[in-house]
């Protein structure tokens, strides 16, 4: 029986076969990645959504005096945490497939590394700075 005639084609090669990998050699752990901070977003948006408005219109002392409940910092600090990582992995995504020039793929992929570390460090030193009223 030739390869034409197999009952089950497949598209990818026989190492990727082996590894169960797809074309980016990542497989499916960014897509259950992505999918998980999803779900972590989705459960932290209500109670994050409630303290940013709680917030709105407040002064400096008012938003140190919420922020440094621990239950408050840590829901906010858990949301920017699954944000950052739910952008990094989509933009990914986004990158490898419509990036085609290798170098500026690569390059690509740095700075989104880069960017979604800062944009999580940024704020995550803004929540921890007022929540500790300095």
């Amino acid at each position: 029986m030739s390869a034409s005639e197999s009952p089950k084609r497949s598209l990818r090669t026989p190492l990727g076969r082996v590894r169960n990998l797809g074309a980016a050699h990542s497989g499916t752990s960014d897509f259950w990645r992505q999918r998980i901070t999803a779900v972590a977003m989705t459960l932290l948006m209500i109670p994050a959504l409630v303290i940013i408005v709680m917030l709105l219109g407040r002064n400096q002392v008012y938003a140190a005096q919420t922020l440094s409940s621990i239950p408050v910092a840590v829901i906010l600090l858990l949301f920017i945490f699954a944000s950052a990582w739910h952008m990094k992995i989509g933009m990914q995504v986004v990158i490898e497939d419509y990036v085609h020039n290798e170098k500026l793929k690569l390059v690509s992929i740095m700075l989104n590394n880069f960017f979604s570390v800062a944009v999580a460090l940024a704020s995550t030193y803004a929540i921890l700075k007022l929540s500790s009223g300095v």
